[in-house]
């Protein structure tokens, strides 16, 4: 066999970060762990297996011809994991009764990312010797995850944020006739270059130009990890937002203090360096004419990662036919790039898309 499962069945939510009482908006919650065999990455190196954690809510319905017809994969964003769409304001905007993604009715796959979550990374062990993936692998293995692990034949729609959004655009032109529809949040389909490029190179050689990173075999995180942390607090700053929260100069570095601390408990230096670094190869551009199913893009005006003032979007869209472009202003509600994981920003249209999605597969 080409993977093997280990099924943890969530019987109490609250081991899963949410309350019992949230059992209705998340029902059949269930964490798994799939080993994939002999995955071969892009770079040519081979894993004899690698570990893939997804949690599911909801469970999959079969047509007549045995394809699934209510699977949605959602991916997240670098640094993150799949558990990071169970917060409430996603779950409860999206999962629960009565909404778009209703559990009830939907199949919601949340993987972790090889190098993310519970997924195989760096810091399990490997270091600076683990395999230094692109965002094609991470599709290939979530494609994996899909087929030989969960067996899902088919998606209602495959929607991601910032990194999980790029991956959207790798989903739409690597297997065109897989799902319903695509819905990228806070990405762009080009190159990565600019001063997105910039940043992020800041955030590697801040980790690994550090002598204290020692070859990836530190024994307590590098100094340089706080550096690198303060490239990804500018990248998904939110300048009015935190200009009312922290308006005089003690506020504005209490603030950073804090973001610092709360980002250096969660990560780590290595895993953060393959996270950024697996962004290198990364260019639908040339492949957008090949995305057959309807797909939206969805960014805010406000995205420090993302500024619309690139046009780069618009130009996009001219070689998608089957494309369609949202940009939600600047308000007080927006959250800059960090947009993505606020729904009731733009649950409208993901609604329209549904419904142009379900007129076009019935066609």
């Amino acid at each position: 066999n080409s993977v093997s499962i280990a099924l943890a069945t969530i019987n109490c939510l609250t081991n899963a970060g949410v309350s019992m009482n949230r059992e209705r908006i998340l029902p059949n919650l269930r964490e798994e762990t799939i080993y994939l065999q002999q995955f071969m990455f892009q770079e040519g190196s081979t894993l004899p297996e690698l570990r893939m954690h997804v949690t599911t809510i909801g469970q999959p319905r079969e047509d007549a011809r045995g394809i699934v017809r209510n699977a949605v994969l959602i991916l997240h964003g670098t640094t993150g994991s799949g558990s990071g769409f169970l917060r409430e304001q996603f779950a409860d905007a999206l999962f629960g009764p009565g909404q778009l993604l209703d559990a009830t009715r939907h199949y919601i796959i949340l993987p972790d990312g090889i190098g993310h979550g519970q997924s195989s990374k760096p810091s399990d062990g490997p270091r600076a010797h683990f395999p230094e993936y692109t965002y094609d692998d991470m599709v290939l293995a979530h494609y994996r995850l899909l087929t030989e692990g969960l067996g899902v034949n088919h998606l209602r729609l495959v929607m991601g944020t910032s990194m999980g959004g790029m991956q959207s655009w790798i989903w739409g032109y690597r297997y065109p006739d897989f799902m319903d529809a695509l819905l990228p949040l806070a990405s762009l389909p080009v190159e990565i270059g600019g001063r997105n490029r910039m940043i992020r190179k800041m955030i590697m050689d801040a980790i690994r130009d550090d002598p204290a990173w020692q070859g990836g075999n530190y024994v307590e995180q590098p100094p340089g990890l706080t550096a690198a942390i303060h490239g990804l607090i500018w990248m998904t700053s939110v300048p009015l937002l935190w200009q009312q929260d922290a308006p005089t100069r003690a506020q504005a570095d209490a603030k950073l203090a804090q973001l610092i601390a709360q980002y250096r408990t969660q990560l780590d230096a290595n895993d953060m360096w393959y996270a950024f670094h697996a962004s290198r190869a990364y260019n639908p551009y040339p492949h957008l004419a090949e995305i057959k199913a309807p797909l939206l893009a969805i960014n805010s005006a406000d995205d420090q990662v993302n500024p619309p003032e690139l046009g780069l979007m618009e130009e996009a869209m001219t070689h998608l036919p089957t494309g369609r472009y949202v940009l939600v202003p600047t308000s007080s509600a927006t959250r800059g790039h960090g947009s993505h994981s606020w729904p009731h920003l733009w649950q409208e249209h993901l609604a329209a898309l549904l419904i142009e999605s379900e007129r076009r597969a019935t066609q």
